[in-house]
C-alpha cells in the first residue's frame, strides 16, 4: 500500500471527567486544515499533559495506522474520528510489521526518524471508554510509533510522506513490541534492540535494565 498521511491532528491538554474523576489529558486530537510548523519537540497547536511520559525530543510526533481503526470500530460498534488514539499523524501504508526503528522520512521540508513504538497508557482506555484498551493494544501489537525530528520546518496542508532511508539493523516496531510485552526473557532480542543508537533514550534504559536483571 502507498504511504499516505490521512490527517494531521493536534490538540492541547484539557480536563475531562471520567467515571466521576477529573483527569487532565492531551489525547484529544482533531484534524487540521492548515500548514503547521514542526519544531524538535512538537507541532504548533499541540501539547501533552504529562511530559514525563509523553512528548519531548524522542516523541515529537505520534503516528498511528488508519488500518487499525477498523478493528476498534468493529469492537466498539461505532465510527471513530481521526486522531482518536492521540496521534498527530494518521497514516496508511506504515504498519508495525514494516516500519523499523531508525527509518527516516520526509514530510514536506521536515525530516523525521522512527524512535520507538508508542507505549499505550490508561488514557487510551478512557478515550475509547474501554477498560482494557491498553492491554489489547499491547496484545494486538496495534501500538503505532513515534517520530523524532531531525530537521524542523513546515508540515504543509495535505502533506506527502517520502521514505528517505531504511535503517540497516532492520528492527521492526512489531519485533520491539514482541520483546517488550511478550518475549520478555529473550536476552538476545533485548540486546539487539538496546544496542540501537537510534532507539529512544527511555526505551534503551528500560531494555538495559531488563538485561541487567536477567543476568543478575
Amino acid at each position: 500500500m502507498t504511504m499516505e498521511i490521512v490527517s494531521v491532528n493536534v490538540g492541547l491538554p484539557k480536563t475531562i471527567v471520567h467515571h466521576g474523576k477529573e483527569l487532565v489529558t492531551g489525547i484529544y486530537k482533531s484534524p487540521v486544515s492548515s500548514s503547521l510548523y514542526m519544531s524538535k519537540i512538537q507541532l504548533d497547536g499541540d501539547g501533552q499533559a504529562d511530559l514525563t511520559v509523553h512528548g519531548g525530543v524522542d516523541k515529537a510526533l505520534c503516528v498511528y495506522p488508519r488500518e487499525h481503526y477498523a478493528f476498534w470500530e468493529n469492537m466498539l460498534g461505532r465510527e471513530l474520528e481521526l486522531g482518536t488514539f492521540g496521534e498527530n499523524l494518521t497514516v496508511t501504508g506504515l504498519l508495525e510489521e514494516d516500519v523499523c526503528i531508525g527509518d527516516t522520512f520526509a514530510i514536506g521540508e521536515v525530516i523525521v526518524q522512527v524512535s520507538q513504538p508508542r507505549q499505550p497508557c490508561h488514557k487510551i482506555a478512557k478515550r475509547l471508554d474501554l477498560q482494557d484498551a491498553a492491554v489489547q493494544v499491547q496484545d494486538m501489537g496495534y501500538t503505532g510509533f513515534y517520530f523524532r525530528v531531525l530537521q524542523e520546518g513546515i508540515i504543509p496542508l495535505q502533506p506527502t510522506l517520502k521514505l528517505i532511508a531504511k535503517h540497516e539493523a532492520g528492527i521492526t516496531i512489531a519485533f520491539a513490541n514482541r520483546i517488550k510485552y511478550h518475549d520478555k526473557m529473550n536476552v538476545e532480542g533485548l540486546r539487539q534492540i538496546a544496542n540501537l543508537d537510534v532507539l529512544s533514550a527511555s526505551w534503551r534504559a528500560s531494555f538495559g535494565k531488563r538485561i541487567a536483571e536477567l543476568q543478575a
